[in-house]
């Protein structure tokens, strides 16, 4: 997985906090597609999780999620009504007019 600099950017911001933590990248069986991104705020990597860092700033991946998100960018995007990240992920088959879920075969 790769990090796009405007995804850089807003990373540094979340984990420049007095207590560090470690953002993990995952995915969960959710939305109309099957699969959507989780992102969470964790003391410590899990046993098997897999470490991208790029610019200085570290993402983890959750092991669940490796074969999903493979090849993927994250982005940074801020629109009129949202502002969240995204992942451009060329492993996806199928994906919910929303936007929110995915399939991969």
């Amino acid at each position: 997985m790769t990090l796009t600099p405007t995804a850089v950017a807003q990373l540094r911001q979340l984990l420049d906090q007095p207590e560090p933590k470690l953002i993990r990248v995952g995915v969960k069986n959710r939305g109309c597609s099957g699969l959507a991104y989780h992102l969470e705020f964790v003391d410590k990597p899990g046993p098997f999780d897999e470490a991208v860092e790029q610019d200085g700033v570290k993402v983890l991946i959750d092991s669940k999620a490796l074969f999903s998100i493979i090849g993927s960018e994250m982005d940074w995007v801020e629109e009129k009504l949202a502002k969240r990240f995204v992942f451009k992920n060329p492993n996806i088959t199928e994906q919910c007019g929303c936007g929110e879920s995915f399939s991969i075969s």
